[in-house]
């Protein structure tokens, strides 16, 4: 599953960004995120889905970096409720 978000954070040279990004392999702890700047793992970005809720959410890992477009795992910082509904997403128990 895919889901157009926004982000917001610095890059990897400090710079601060806004921009849309493209989320895939939505989970119930975060994504990957596919977006055309180059992130630091351990940075802290927020999250807006189409809905506007708004996360903080920490790069990772980078998965890749193909042609500019740079893919990066990342994690909700809170895993509580408003993290486990942010994608509108059931997600079926562990148990």
């Amino acid at each position: 599953m895919n889901a157009q978000v926004s982000l917001s954070g610095e890059d990897r040279g400090k710079a601060s960004f806004a921009l849309s990004a493209k989320a895939t392999n939505l989970n119930k702890h975060g994504a990957a995120v596919q977006l055309n700047r180059e992130l630091s793992v351990g940075t802290t970005l927020v999250v807006q889905n189409k809905r506007g809720a708004k996360l903080s959410a920490r790069v990772v890992t980078q998965v890749s970096a193909v042609r500019g477009l740079h893919t990066y795992g990342i994690e909700f910082v809170d895993q509580d409720d408003r993290s486990k509904i942010f994608w509108g997403i059931t997600f079926p128990s562990m148990t």
